[in-house]
């Protein structure tokens, strides 16, 4: 199955779509699919329900770093779909279009969540 984002106002993914790949059998022929349908002129990008981080689970091509949800913006300079920013200091890594903690997240089993006052790592107990 193909999977399709339509974007609106700022490219906001205002909804993902799924289009058999006996349609889609490329994107072009995705979104005319949709349009007809809806009889709108939307804008539609295919996105990878198997890709995150620039890398697809399955071992086949990434796609657009990473699968859209709704809220995501599609960045048309990187070519990704992009989650809402988590917390004000957190940074994009422009090649996996994740966004990034400025301190690495202790990797010692335990829980944690990020404290945005601070700018550390709290143990979640």
């Amino acid at each position: 199955m193909a999977h399709f984002a339509k974007l609106g106002i700022g490219n906001k993914v205002l909804t993902v779509e799924v289009v058999s790949n006996d349609i889609a059998t490329t994107e072009q022929a995705g979104i005319d699919f949709l349009n007809n349908f809806y009889k709108t002129n939307d804008i539609w990008k295919q996105t990878s329900y198997n890709t995150y981080g620039g890398e697809h689970k399955l071992g086949g091509t990434p796609f657009r770093k990473n699968y859209a949800g709704i809220g995501f913006k599609y960045n048309q300079t990187l070519d990704a779909f992009i989650s809402p920013k988590p917390h004000n200091s957190w940074i994009l890594n422009e090649t996996t279009c994740l966004w990034e903690a400025p301190v690495i997240k202790p990797d010692d089993g335990q829980n944690y969540i990020w404290n945005e006052e601070t700018q550390q790592w709290d143990l979640n107990e």
